[in-house]
């Protein structure tokens, strides 16, 4: 009874290790007193004074209060309901979430008789919750780890602050909705900034910012392939897409419905990059994909794009041509707009008159009349054509064509005196006439109007950290090699692993190119109605190298690897 009476101060925990002699009450009350000053927990005094072992307390408390002991070890972070529990009242309580069952919540502490965190954590989580003992010596890494706050996360992520300017930007409307506080929180515009100088550094063409269920992770198209580079806080993703949005100038209401945007990121007095934005509502929240529109790509010169020299030749014969059409066709991503704005960077005189019409502009290039088509206003490929040949037009860039009408303008036009440039999605280069023959284009204005077609493909450049390799012959021969072409005067190599390509292999991209220009022998084919196959023996017997053997050829160069070629041509 004296025991009872004199422990009647303490807390729970500190009383029943007192009643069950396990510490005197003088031991227990000094604890208590150092845990309060050092803003620590009774738990993690008592272990540090080595009064008992973490493993020791951790059952005490389990069999004196009738809860589950847990081993931390076996925890998986990664099915941990995070997002439950506010990182303040974890550090503050030394308690961590563990799993989460309908409207209960388990969660771990070395202390079960902390009622006081016990009852914040419900009210704040609006759940019932159900303590299990755990041990504190491995609790209290856990708690250091999910208690970090998004900020220091952030900050952690960001590294060295960074000062970079966003033009047409719209606070105007952040302000207005209400949201001001979120999107112009100081470590969200720090890490954005971060991540976009990462992305532009690395050579990016595309960032991906992906909410999911459990986890946020940002990826990088580099080269051609996607790579996670961050996993911040998933508390994040509505404070990062609101400020994506903003500075895009997008309605940051509405997260029902996908939207299209662009911003443009200041570098330096001399050098601002271009951002293309889409916005996807998913089922975790707002996916984001940014497209880097860097404009110093359509400056670099006709000779990086890696054009063959008859091929390169070919070409400027084309566009120097005052009328006629010439197509670029390839997938998505196959470098088309980055050709054709080569090809008007070249042609960009002071005294020719060049427009667009793009769905959008993705490169901005002084001197040229830069349209962005819009369906929903009526301003369509073909209304801006329309008005285009109203406007004294020497050249006319179409984004791509896709409908009959678009089609017909541009090669009736390019008969009688203009140069028209544009793309289309097929194969290769004789696919593209009898795509225009299906979409209902007269085989004679096909055949008057075309000069030439590129189809293109871009593989990974081999890294300096390219490495010899050893393929059967059989191998070679079945990829497309001729017998001539084995005859031991180039080396086959395969990607190595260096810090400068990341240990992929790969460092940067080489265009593959098939030029065909449309030769009287072909236009009687097109007049004929032949098919694709037809068209495609009359080039290789013109000596037009298809997409396959062109790649071969870099192969043999060193420039890229067979795999590579194999996986980005077809014959």
């Amino acid at each position: 009874m004296v025991a009872s009476s004199s422990s009647s101060n303490l807390s729970g925990l500190a009383r029943a290790l007192v009643q069950a002699g396990r510490l005197k009450e003088n031991e227990a009350e000094q604890l208590a007193t150092q845990a309060a000053a050092n803003k620590t927990s009774l738990p993690e005094e008592i272990v540090s004074a080595k009064k008992l072992s973490a493993l020791d307390l951790a059952r005490f408390a389990s069999e004196t209060f009738a809860a589950p002991l847990f081993d931390l070890s076996a925890l998986d972070e990664a099915h941990l309901p995070k997002d439950t529990v506010d990182p303040k009242l974890i550090r503050a309580h030394r308690i961590i979430p563990l799993f989460k069952r309908g409207n209960r919540l388990a969660v771990g502490t070395a202390d079960p008789t902390n009622l006081h965190g016990l009852e914040e954590i419900r009210f704040q989580s609006g759940l019932a919750i159900d303590p299990i003992v755990v041990e504190v010596s491995k609790l209290l890494p856990w708690v250091n780890k999910l208690s970090e706050s998004t900020e220091d996360a952030l900050k952690n992520m960001s590294g060295e602050d960074v000062n970079l300017d966003f033009l047409e930007e719209n606070d105007e409307a952040g302000a207005e909705e209400g949201v001001g506080a979120d999107i112009d929180d100081a470590p969200i515009v720090k890490f954005l900034q971060k991540v976009l100088l990462d992305a532009i550094n690395e050579g990016a063409s595309d960032i991906h910012f992906e909410p999911y269920e459990k986890f946020y992770r940002i990826r990088f198209r580099v080269d051609g392939s996607l790579r996670e580079v961050a996993s911040p806080p998933l508390a994040i993703k509505d404070k990062l897409a609101s400020r994506i949005k903003v500075i895009s100038r997008l309605n940051i209401a509405e997260k029902r419905v996908p939207q299209d945007g662009r911003m443009k990121l200041v570098l330096s007095k001399s050098r601002a990059i271009d951002f293309r934005v889409s916005t996807l509502p998913t089922l975790h929240g707002e996916k984001i994909v940014m497209r880097i529109l860097d404009p110093s790509s359509a400056t670099l010169g006709i000779d990086a794009l890696g054009y063959e020299p008859e091929q390169k030749a070919l070409l400027l014969d084309a566009i120097s041509r005052p009328c006629g059409m010439v197509l670029v066709t390839g997938p998505t991503g196959s470098g088309k707009t980055v050709s054709l704005y080569t090809c008007l960077n070249i042609l960009n005189q002071p005294g020719i008159n060049i427009s667009t019409a793009e769905d959008p502009a993705e490169i901005n290039l002084a001197g040229i009349n830069q349209v962005n088509v819009d369906d929903k206003s009526g301003l369509t490929f073909a209304a801006a054509l329309k008005a285009f040949l109203r406007q004294d037009p020497d050249i006319i860039m179409v984004g791509e064509i896709r409908y009959l009408e678009t089609a017909e303008i541009a090669v009736k036009a390019a008969q009688p005196g203009h140069l028209w440039l544009s793309t289309l999605h097929t194969n290769d280069a004789p696919q593209t006439l009898t795509r225009l023959m299906n979409m209902g284009v007269p085989t004679f204005n096909i055949a008057s109007s075309i000069l030439l077609i590129t189809a293109q493909r871009l593989a990974r450049r081999l890294c300096t950290c390219k490495q010899p390799i050893d393929v059967p012959r059989q191998t070679l021969l079945n990829a497309g090699f001729k017998e001539e072409d084995l005859d031991g005067s180039w080396t086959l190599y395969g990607p190595g692993s260096c810090e400068r390509c990341k240990g992929t292999g790969y460092k940067g991209r080489v265009g593959i190119y098939q030029v065909m220009p449309v030769s009287e022998e072909i236009q009687r084919i097109i007049m004929a109605n032949g098919t694709s196959l037809d068209i495609a023996n009359q080039a290789a017997r013109e000596g037009v190298k298809n997409l396959r053997e062109s790649g071969l050829l870099k192969v043999r160069q060193g420039l890229t690897s067979l795999d590579e070629v194999l996986s980005t041509t077809n014959i």
